[in-house]
């Protein structure tokens, strides 16, 4: 069976935009599958008000060009939505990519054929696409999660799921809302949305640490130093342990005195993103003492900030300490709640029953809504593979395979599976994701390319090396995060609670991926 395409990508989000540029850079014939209108993955789907980065605009970029960083002017430190977007379209544009994609195209099947060594892929318009290696660059936050509420499909109102949104603006103006969820697209939208609502109802099914994005905008002289700094901002992105500029303190909670913890504390309050964790105490995630002071910090902030004291002790968490949880950040969410016209529920204190026609009810009663915004996180790292009808060797079914769990090597491939590749997959590193993604990117073009050179059409990786690395995130999977985190899956009930990321992030998978390059790809079975 002949080919259509030599690399077949599916998603154009910022791993599949890449896939494509390096493999046709590589000199691969290559065609992307998106099922979006438009470019940009989780930042085509997530229009919500006041999307943003809680990573720096310019680390988050490509780094693959200095031309492209030097003629792209991000407008704030933590871009907004519109500008992600239009960012990804320039970048697409620009390397002139967009004509190797196709939208609208949602794959519903992906078949190996293991005598022709192909993957067949179908989409929902019935047609279909040949190609010798198949790349699924679907992403961790790619299929909403909505909780089984009995009703909900029976709301007469307006109903959307952050991740879902309209491209046609919703008006929100006088508006009765009910906002469900407080994860990070939660945290972002309600402030945005409630100066401009008749009510809002903030629905908290766990209450999270949050701290302030302390976002700014990129003065002119920022912009030329970020230009002149190019180099080193590549460099110490891209061999960071996390993905940031950001640098680890070397500094233990005990070497400080009381003074000195709390005018740290002020210090990282006030600085921006995720510096608020990598430039924290070096053990403020393992010293349980360090942690819990840091925690009453926060607590003692949230309660200056909500008028109410009530609500300030809903919204401080009592099941888990800081960093156990991806932590979110902030734009004045915790101001929202000083609003006459913001409230919130506890769904622990009182649970949801059902979604009516007219609104909400709990345990405590019913009440109205125009708009229900549900703001729920998603089905995290398996989500979108399990979904895409793949079938690999001796027909297997992929998510039948992953009944427990995945099995992975470095995030991007497992056994069963020949020519199929998954970077930013379940297993990656964790951090700041374009920048481990492109490891993972680069490693698996790295390989095709090998592959060609060495007249192999058929490369899978070998069950030991899938163990080895699969076993790697299970023994370590303590470390840090809670199970009740949606990295472990916890938060769709039914799914297996498995660890879904890197525990040993970047160091990590540069290790192995220097380790099996310098083995001219031992761990891979070729044909």
């Amino acid at each position: 069976m002949s080919v259509d395409v030599d690399v077949l990508v599916v998603g154009a989000g910022i791993t599949g935009i890449y896939q494509l540029y390096t493999t046709r850079e590589a000199g691969f014939s290559v065609r992307l599958l998106e099922a979006g209108d438009g470019v940009g993955g989780t930042w085509f789907w997530n229009r919500y008000p006041d999307a943003r980065f809680d990573s720096e605009s310019y680390t988050y970029g490509y780094f693959f060009s200095q031309e492209l960083f030097d003629e792209w002017e991000w407008s704030e430190h933590f871009a907004a939505q519109p500008e992600i977007e239009r960012y990804l379209n320039h970048v697409v544009d620009r390397f002139d990519l967009r004509q190797h994609m196709r939208f609208g195209a949602r794959v519903e099947s992906s078949v190996y054929d293991e005598g022709a060594r192909t993957w067949t892929v179908t989409t929902n318009d019935g047609s279909t696409h040949r190609a010798r290696f198949l790349v699924a660059a679907t992403g961790v936050l790619s299929i909403p999660y909505y909780p089984d509420v009995p009703g909900r499909e029976a709301f007469a109102g307006e109903q959307y799921h952050t991740a879902r949104w309209p491209q046609t603006p919703v008006d929100v103006r006088g508006k009765r809302v009910a906002v469900i969820g407080t994860g990070s697209s939660g945290v972002q939208i309600v402030p945005a949305i409630a100066p401009e609502v008749a009510e809002l109802v903030v629905y908290q099914r766990g209450a999270n640490w949050c701290t302030p994005l302390n976002n700014s905008p990129i003065t002119p002289d920022e912009q030329a130093r970020l230009r002149a700094e190019f180099d080193r901002i590549r460099k110490v992105c891209n061999t960071s342990y996390s993905g940031f500029l950001h640098e680890p303190n070397d500094r233990l909670w005990a070497d400080d005195t009381p003074e000195q913890h709390q005018a740290f504390y002020e210090q990282m309050w006030n600085s921006p993103g995720f510096s608020t964790l990598i430039s924290h105490y070096r053990d403020v995630m393992t010293d349980r003492t360090a942690n819990r002071d840091w925690c009453e910090f926060l607590s003692g902030k949230i309660r200056s900030i909500v008028a109410d004291p009530a609500t300030a002790d809903k919204l401080i968490p009592n099941d888990h300490w800081f960093g156990q949880k991806r932590p979110p950040f902030v734009n004045g969410y915790y101001e929202a709640f000083n609003r006459p016209n913001v409230s919130l529920v506890d769904l622990k204190a009182t649970p949801m029953t059902r979604v009516t026609e007219t609104g909400i009810e709990t345990s405590d009663g019913l009440r109205e809504f125009d708009l229900i915004v549900w703001a729920t996180g998603f089905d995290f790292g398996t989500g979108a593979l399990n979904r895409m009808g793949i079938r690999g060797r001796d027909g297997r079914a992929l998510e039948h395979d992953w009944v427990d769990g995945p099995h992975t090597y470095l995030g991007v491939c497992c056994v069963g599976y020949p020519n199929l590749f998954f970077p930013a997959g379940p297993h990656a590193a964790m951090g700041n994701n374009p920048r481990y993604a492109s490891d993972q990117v680069d490693f698996v073009t790295d390989l095709l390319v090998w592959a060609r050179d060495h007249g192999h059409t058929e490369v899978e990786i070998g069950a030991a090396a899938e163990a080895e690395w699969t076993d790697m995130v299970d023994t370590n999977a303590a470390f840090g995060f809670s199970r009740a985190s949606y990295f472990f899956g916890s938060n769709v009930p039914g799914k297996p609670v498995k660890y879904l990321l890197n525990p040993l992030g970047r160091p990590k998978l540069f290790e192995e991926i220097g380790k099996v390059v310098d083995s001219g790809y031992a761990a891979f079975e070729v044909r």
